[in-house]
């Protein structure tokens, strides 16, 4: 009977209701190491229209900062656009979490959106994957926040699981986190695939910087045999950018039905200035004015 009635009696704390409260946005800051972006885009403009008529329908999730203010946890884009509707104040829900809870709520969150990019996917993945490890080594945590350790779960597996996707994935997204800033933009904005750019990233940083002057002089994006071989060659004995260009240069398996120029031999018939785009077009240009005197001498 005693223990039937301390079960009733903590039955209520399971329950327990969280406050929601206006907050000023001057309060609020951005989660430190925040890896989504916050864009003014199409998408954003539409939230700050549905601000403004509607308000903030879901509140933030913050939690205090010991230097002042609010550190947010979810809901960084929310509070953008109520600052360009105009709003003072915001709804929020104020949680205490430490560093290894706050990541991983801030990587859950985030991660639930439509549309994100390939460099915040992998930032996200290794942030997690890191506050999950030290979460692992530590003693001082509740059933609930050790129950990721449970049936021997590796951090990795526990991401994949949760995001529904495979831990091999997972590891191409961490190692996209190797990259230098330019060249994962580019796999953003999907100059360079997703493949290929993995095997970039086992590159050093200045081979790497080495291989956008490459990419540079070729005109083209990699091919995944052309970045396992920079990478082969990196491991055995380092990759300049002299094998970059030769490796560059080669025609691809996807372009053997089409006719390649090197750049450098066509370079001697245009201004410097000119770019490959306006070496292509002029060419191009050329060959319909030619096509067009020869069909007029065939009907002489």
């Amino acid at each position: 009977m005693p223990r039937a009635k301390k079960k009733e009696a903590e039955a209520p704390a399971e329950a327990v209701t969280e406050t929601v409260q206006r907050m000023p946005l001057s309060q609020l800051h951005p989660f430190e190491g925040h890896p989504f972006k916050v864009l003014d885009d199409d998408a954003m403009t539409e939230t700050v229209e549905s601000i403004r008529q509607m308000g903030v329908a879901n509140p933030l999730i913050v939690r205090p900062d010991p230097d002042g203010g609010y550190e947010i946890i979810s809901g960084h884009r929310r509070r953008h656009a109520a600052e360009l509707a105009g709003l003072d104040t915001i709804p929020v829900i104020v949680r205490e979490l430490d560093d290894d809870a706050a990541v991983i709520m801030m990587v859950d969150s985030n991660l639930q959106r439509e549309n994100i990019l390939p460099s915040e996917r992998a930032k996200a993945y290794k942030m997690k994957l890191e506050a999950l490890k030290h979460q692992g080594s530590r003693t001082d945590l509740t059933c609930e926040q050790d129950a990721h350790k449970l049936d021997g779960k590796k951090s990795r597996d526990i991401i994949a699981e949760q995001a529904g996707t495979s831990k091999d994935s997972v590891r191409r997204f961490i190692r996209l986190t190797e990259l230098i800033p330019e060249i994962l933009d580019m796999v953003d904005e999907k100059k360079i695939s997703m493949t290929p750019a993995v095997e970039l990233s086992y590159l050093k940083p200045e081979e790497q910087r080495n291989f956008l002057e490459a990419m540079d002089y070729a005109q083209a994006a990699p091919s995944l045999s052309q970045a396992q071989r920079m990478k082969k060659k990196s491991q055995e004995s380092g990759c300049t950018l002299e094998d970059m260009c030769g490796i560059m240069d080669e025609v691809k398996k996807d372009d053997l039905g089409q006719i390649a120029f090197k750049t450098s031999d066509l370079q001697k018939f245009f201004p410097k200035s000119y770019t490959p785009r306006q070496m292509s077009d002029t060419i191009l240009r050329l060959l319909e004015q030619w096509q067009r005197r020869r069909q007029r001498d065939q009907q002489r």
